[in-house]
């Protein structure tokens, strides 16, 4: 298994990512684990020094990401099981659950931070 340290470039945080992209779903007793915690802490780390997110609503930040890696709503919906929830909140009907912004910030690489900030639901 590969040695992870802090990355510094550009090259080490694609290795990085794609190596988060094999094991992000790996079980807790899997030897492979703490490899994914780490990188996901090293591939945060890097993100937040080097990449600026813009100032928007969680939900606009899902779309956005949705749109960086080609998915659409039955995407979500595929890995959280609801469509019709997953409409909901993206047209602002339903505010994000705990589960949905744990889901969404793995699955788009989105700190789970930005997924909590306040936005307004439409009646």
């Amino acid at each position: 298994m590969k040695q992870w340290l802090p990355i510094t470039s550009e090259q080490e945080y694609k290795e990085a990512a794609q190596r988060f992209e094999e094991i992000y779903d790996v079980e807790k007793n899997s030897p492979h684990y703490r490899e994914m915690l780490l990188l996901s802490l090293l591939i945060n780390d890097y993100e937040k020094k080097h990449f600026k997110l813009p100032e928007v609503d969680p939900i606009e930040m899902i779309k956005i990401r949705m749109e960086d890696f080609g998915y659409t709503a039955s995407d979500l919906a595929k890995e959280y099981g609801d469509k019709g929830t997953i409409s909901k909140v993206l047209n602002y009907k339903q505010p994000l659950s705990l589960n949905m912004i744990r889901l969404f910030s793995k699955m788009l690489r989105i700190p789970a931070d930005a997924l909590t900030k306040e936005y307004k639901i439409q009646s």
